[in-house]
C-alpha cells in the first residue's frame, strides 16, 4: 500500500464555482504558473505518485457553492486516476480543506472523529496553559486535522490523521517588535496544537490501534530561533507518542551534511530559493516493520526524480511543496 502526503499550492484556484477544472490560461495560485500548466503538471504527479491514498493538504475549498469531494473526484477522472473518491472531514474557513483522495478497490475509508477528556474532537476547543500564567487559554485548529479509519482488502485497519498545522509566520506584523510578538504567541498556539494531536495518538495507541500521521506540520527540529525559546518543535511533541518518520528522525542527527526536504520556496528580498523539511508520514511502532520506503519526491534531492525531465517539470510546476509517500507491505 502506498500512502502519500501531497501539500497542493492553491488547488482550489484552479476549479471554477461549478468545481470542474478551468484549464485556461488564467492566473493560478502559484506564481508564473497559469491553470492550464498547473494542473496539467499536477496530473502528471499524481499519476507518477500511482498510490494508494493521498492526503491532500489545501485541497478544493467547501462552501455554500463548492464543495470538495466534487472537485478533487473531477480531477482524479479528467488525470486518469485509479483513485478516484475523496473523503473530508470537518470543513474550515480558509479556502484549504483536509482530504484524502483513495483507491476504493484497494481501501474502505470513513471519517472516524474520536474525542476524549484528554483530547477533545478537532472541530472544537482544546483548554491548555500556554504561558504558564495558571490561566488556560482556548486553541482551536484553523483546520481540523482528519481522522480517518482506513481498512485494506485484507483487512489491516489504521487509524490514519491528516493535519495541517498553523504557519508560524507574523502575518500582519506593524513592527520587528510586533512581529516577534507574534511569532511567539503563533509558536505557542502551534505546539499547543502538537500537543493536542498527540494526546489522540496516544488514545489510539491505549485502543491497540495502528496508526499513521501524515500532511503540513510547518515545523521540524532546527527550523527557527523559536524552537530555542521553547526547547522543542511541534514535529517533536507529535514523535514522543511513540511516532517514527526517518526524514524527520535525520534532522535530530548533530552535524548532519545532508539536510532533507519536502518544500521549497523563493526569497524576493534575497532573490534566492530556501528549501524546508515540512510535510511527514509518521507511524506508530506496529508499522515500523511494514514500512518498506519513505520517498521525498523532490526534483533536486531525488536522483530519478531529476533524471526524469517531464517528472522534475511537473514537480515544478505543481506546488510548491513535493509529495512525500511511505510504501507499507501489509500482505
Amino acid at each position: 500500500m502506498r500512502l502519500v502526503t501531497y501539500n497542493v499550492e492553491w488547488f482550489s484556484s484552479l476549479f471554477g464555482a461549478d468545481d470542474t477544472l478551468l484549464m485556461d490560461g488564467g492566473t493560478s495560485g502559484r506564481h508564473g504558473v497559469d491553470r492550464d500548466s498547473q494542473t496539467r503538471a499536477l496530473a502528471e504527479v499524481f499519476q507518477r505518485l500511482d498510490a494508494d491514498g493521498i492526503m491532500v493538504i489545501e485541497a478544493p475549498d467547501t462552501n455554500n457553492r463548492r464543495k470538495t469531494l466534487r472537485a478533487l473526484e473531477h480531477f482524479a477522472q479528467e488525470a486518469g486516476l485509479r483513485s478516484t473518491k475523496a473523503v473530508i472531514g470537518f470543513a474550515n474557513d480558509t479556502q484549504q480543506e483536509i482530504a484524502f483522495l483513495y483507491d476504493p478497490k484497494v481501501l474502505h475509508v470513513a471519517h472516524s472523529p474520536r474525542e476524549s477528556a484528554a483530547a477533545p474532537r478537532f472541530d472544537s476547543v482544546f483548554h491548555i496553559d500556554l504561558d504558564v500564567d495558571a490561566q488556560k487559554d482556548a486553541v482551536r485548529f484553523s483546520k481540523p486535522p482528519l481522522e480517518l479509519t482506513v481498512t485494506t482488502n485484507g483487512g489491516r485497519e489504521i487509524s490514519l490523521i491528516g493535519a495541517h498545522l498553523k504557519s508560524k509566520a507574523p502575518h500582519g506584523a506593524r513592527s520587528d517588535d510586533h512581529a516577534v510578538t507574534l511569532s511567539i504567541a503563533n509558536r505557542r498556539k502551534q505546539l499547543a496544537q502538537a500537543i493536542w494531536l498527540r494526546r489522540r495518538v496516544e488514545q489510539l495507541l491505549a485502543e491497540g490501534r495502528d496508526v499513521v500521521v501524515m500532511g503540513d506540520l510547518n515545523d521540524g527540529p532546527g527550523l527557527d530561533q523559536y524552537e530555542q525559546l521553547f526547547n522543542r518543535s511541534s514535529v517533536e511533541i507529535a514523535m514522543e507518542s511513540d511516532l517514527y518518520d526517518p526524514n524527520a528522525q535525520s534532522l535530530l542527527q548533530p552535524r548532519l551534511r545532508v539536510m532533507p526536504s519536502s518544500a521549497r520556496f523563493y526569497d524576493k528580498a534575497n532573490k534566492r530559493y530556501f528549501s524546508a523539511l515540512l510535510d511527514y508520514i509518521m507511524v506508530s511502532s506496529g508499522l515500523r516493520q511494514p514500512a518498506a520506503n519513505w520517498r521525498i519526491w523532490h526534483p533536486f534531492e531525488d536522483a530519478a526524480c531529476y533524471e526524469d525531465v517531464a517528472l522534475r517539470e511537473a514537480l515544478l510546476a505543481a506546488s510548491d511543496h513535493f509529495p512525500v509517500s511511505l510504501d507499507l507491505d501489509l500482505t
